[in-house]
């Protein structure tokens, strides 16, 4: 078990270099409560550089963890994860209208079932993070996505919680009862985390460590899988980074700000595997089975699927699978 770091003081050295000097100017930021505290009421503009620095090194990214190649000596890994919210993007908001339930129960109820149909065919693996509440109300989910033997299932709240919203006892609290809770249904215990609607809090991260967690996927600081750093030194937690370009849920929502058509959004997926091929590295999409499972966007997933299968040298894996390969060529235990 990880120790939490002590939240008395963030203390670091820094070395700025200046524009036009060859020298560095040597920064030791040492920010204690009491001056956070005082400086609290301030404007962002008005932040002494010491406090930017370690707003900005509590949770960075460390060393690239891309390796030469992928497993069976592949030249790109394609991750495909799902996010099993279902009823519990209403519910943690209190919302229990019954149309907007109805549309959650959609994935459980038909949704899955064709993820996971398609996924079979094409005898891909994927992974799944779901809510431990999602599971609990329809617990028939797990068996659906363990039938294969090729899936992961992962950790994504208890009720798709806002943990930026939430004390960090309260954060921890609801993490070590989705772990239990998700433990019991899948008979074994997850590794990887995403945070609710990527939801990483000031606490999230020490959570984490102090439960062993594996990998995490919330992130966003690269396209290729990192080792997360805290507060300037490393963890040997392993981040597979995720985007909102690559989420379905903002763009096939009808009622949202951002909406697009299912192939409009294809061919972006597209564009981000060619480039990703061409680059050697990784593409790590997320989906929805509530969004990406009607009629009309499951056949844009098998198109892409298609598209990518068509290239030589591409691996599908679970993001277990990917964190053990990485950390196995970098050399980390």
């Amino acid at each position: 078990m990880k120790s939490r770091r002590s939240p008395e003081s963030s203390c670091r050295t820094f070395a700025v270099s200046r524009r036009g000097t060859s020298a560095a100017l040597f920064l030791f930021a040492c920010v204690m409560p009491g001056a956070v505290t005082a400086q609290e009421d301030l404007p962002p503009w008005q932040w002494p550089e010491e406090r930017i620095f370690a707003e900005v090194e509590r949770v960075r990214a460390g060393r690239s963890l891309n390796p030469d190649s992928w497993p069976g000596g592949a030249r790109v890994a394609v991750l495909l994860s799902f996010d099993v919210d279902n009823e519990t993007v209403w519910l943690r908001n209190g919302d229990t209208n019954v149309g907007g339930l109805s549309q959650g129960e959609y994935g459980s109820r038909v949704a899955l079932g064709r993820v996971v149909d398609l996924l079979d065919e094409f005898d891909i693996a994927a992974s799944f993070f779901a809510p431990a509440m999602s599971f609990t109300l329809a617990p028939h989910q797990v068996g659906l996505i363990q039938a294969s033997g090729l899936h992961e299932i992962g950790i994504h709240g208890w009720i798709h919680e806002r943990n930026n919203q939430l004390p960090a006892d309260e954060e921890e609290r609801l993490l070590r009862m989705a772990l239990d809770r998700m433990t019991e249904l899948t008979g074994s215990r997850p590794v990887g985390y995403r945070a609710p609607s990527w939801n990483f809090s000031n606490a999230t991260l020490d959570i984490l460590r102090e439960l062993d967690f594996l990998y995490d996927s919330s992130l966003m600081a690269d396209d290729r899988p990192y080792e997360i750093m805290a507060n300037g030194e490393p963890t040997g937690l392993v981040e597979l980074p995720v985007d909102w370009i690559l989420d379905d849920a903002p763009l096939f929502n009808p009622l949202g700000d951002r909406y697009a058509s299912p192939r409009e959004v294809l061919q972006v997926y597209k564009d981000e595997f060619d480039v990703a091929y061409e680059e050697g590295t990784m593409f790590l999409l997320t989906m929805h089975p509530h969004y990406i499972g009607h009629r009309s966007r499951i056949v844009i997933l098998r198109e892409l699927i298609e598209h990518i299968r068509s290239k030589p040298g591409v691996w599908f894996g679970t993001h277990r699978e990917a964190v053990e390969w990485v950390k196995a060529q970098a050399g980390m235990r």
